[in-house]
């Protein structure tokens, strides 16, 4: 695991008129590793994820995927290389789970062909992963947020792609699903040896799942570290601008962080 690297960026920016969001910097991020993104709000988490979905193009320097400009690559190619999934997820009405899932594949196929064999048991195993095959026929509206989330991830493993690029997945669930979701991407990443890179607000759901974190403050890359090594309360005074307190969990895994 994380051997290889799979986004590599060379000085990459973002500005909207005379507004810095993202200053230059430099990041690697490797192959089959969990990365979380956190900083405050309006640190750049969003747009350096957007950045590396394709969804924006930076400013100035440079981001490769595969060892080849992100301008060198066409979105079908690309779509077949990176799943995305944006925060605000669009409500898809009079769609069954399966369909749903079934529009991951069309970077395979395009949105006019009929779904194929092979297409059905890529739809199929993605179902399997996320275990939502019981509601496969259940509207997507009609579900829980977290039976919701699920469809949507499922969509994305049907996508059949290395790289999962995910924008506050948690953001509109409970704990209870959260946690649920969480252990889901982890349990992918490390089952189908999938690259995870998403946006995450708290460090310490971050620091429990991630592999590694990387932390942005006003657009600057502050740190970017094994999740463990993250967890320093000084780090975090410099990313979160307050004052934290850090314990051992108390089941001996890890660490918790705390608001002084």
């Amino acid at each position: 695991m994380g051997e290889k690297s799979l986004f590599a960026s060379r000085e990459i920016s973002f500005a909207a008129g005379t507004r810095e969001i993202l200053k230059p910097l430099d990041l690697r991020l490797d192959t089959g590793l969990v990365y979380g993104l956190v900083g405050h709000n309006g640190s750049g988490k969003s747009t350096l994820l957007k950045i590396l979905a394709k969804q924006l193009t930076a400013t100035a320097g440079d981001i490769l995927l595969n060892g080849r400009s992100l301008d060198n690559w066409s979105t079908k190619e690309f779509s077949r290389h990176v799943a995305y999934l944006p925060q605000d997820i669009p409500t898809v009405p009079n769609l069954t789970v399966r369909e749903l899932v079934s529009h991951g594949r069309y970077p395979w196929h395009g949105a006019f062909r009929g779904v194929s064999d092979e297409d059905n048991s890529y739809i199929d195993d993605a179902l399997t992963l996320t275990n939502i095959t019981h509601m496969q026929d259940r509207m997507v509206n009609n579900l829980s947020g977290g039976e919701r989330q699920r469809a949507w991830l499922a969509m994305l493993i049907a996508q059949n792609t290395s790289c999962l690029l995910l924008d506050e997945p948690i953001s509109a669930l409970d704990i209870s699903h959260q946690m649920d979701v969480m252990g889901l991407i982890k349990d992918l990443s490390q089952q189908q040896n999938l690259s995870v890179v998403m946006v995450l607000h708290d460090i310490n759901i971050a620091a429990r799942f991630c592999d590694r974190i990387i932390a942005l403050r006003e657009g600057e890359l502050i740190a970017d570290h094994v999740s463990e090594d993250l967890m320093d309360p000084d780090l975090l005074k410099t990313i979160f601008n307050m004052n934290m307190k850090v314990i051992d969990h108390p089941s001996g895994k890890g660490r918790v962080a705390l608001v002084d």
